[in-house]
């Protein structure tokens, strides 16, 4: 397994990533320093009348003006894998035993293909990175938690007053979203799972 390969560089994408570990679903790194991370979904802005516009300013005006503390804003853009999603159309093929709803998924498998024939299909995700640094001389995590997840409250209600939804990312999926930046070749053909955590953990290769 090419995630499994140790680097020579390996020394050198650490100081890079500056990430110690991830623990409880939050990005844990040096000097004290931990990082919550929330998925948000999106509002169309273009498609609200000019009314429904200067209420969304007004109210991102007063989210920001609200915030308990500085705030990342980020926006991670993917090419969607459609040669995976076919596939996995293709499976459900097989467990179907009406010859009318094969033929109605092999037409809708040719008709993806030739849809996006030359042309990328982009996904876009939205992050709220909250940040946190314990001031404390012991390493008192369930301090540094409490601290983040009342912090995370007070972020997600704004939010939401926004007309939009708010979830803190799992471990897992801060895993893969630094996996996918660092290994973008990768990704597509072999996917950060959980049962690859435990074997990389279980070998010690990080």
């Amino acid at each position: 397994m090419l995630v499994l390969n140790k680097s020579n560089k390996m020394a050198s994408s650490r100081r890079q990533i500056q990430i110690k570990e991830v623990k409880d679903n939050i990005l844990v790194l040096p000097n004290n320093e931990y990082r919550l991370v929330l998925e948000t979904s999106s509002i169309n802005f273009e498609l609200k009348s000019e009314e429904e516009q200067d209420v969304l300013i007004d109210s991102f005006q007063n989210f920001l003006n609200s915030l308990p503390c500085p705030l990342q804003m980020l926006i991670r853009v993917r090419e969607v894998d459609i040669d995976s999603y076919v596939e996995q159309i293709k499976a459900k093929k097989l467990q179907e035993k009406e010859t009318m709803y094969k033929e109605q998924i092999d037409t809708y498998c040719s008709f993806i293909k030739q849809m996006v024939s030359g042309n990328k299909i982009l996904s876009r995700r939205f992050y709220v990175v909250i940040p946190y640094r314990h001031i404390g001389k012991q390493n008192d995590f369930a301090t540094v938690k409490e601290h983040l997840h009342l912090q995370r409250d007070i972020v997600s209600k704004g939010i939401e007053k926004l007309g939009m939804k708010a979830r803190q990312v799992t471990s897992l999926e801060l895993l893969d979203l630094f996996y996918s930046f660092y290994n973008p070749s990768q990704i597509k053909t072999q996917a950060l799972k959980g049962q690859t955590i435990d074997m990389l953990l279980a070998n010690t290769y990080v």
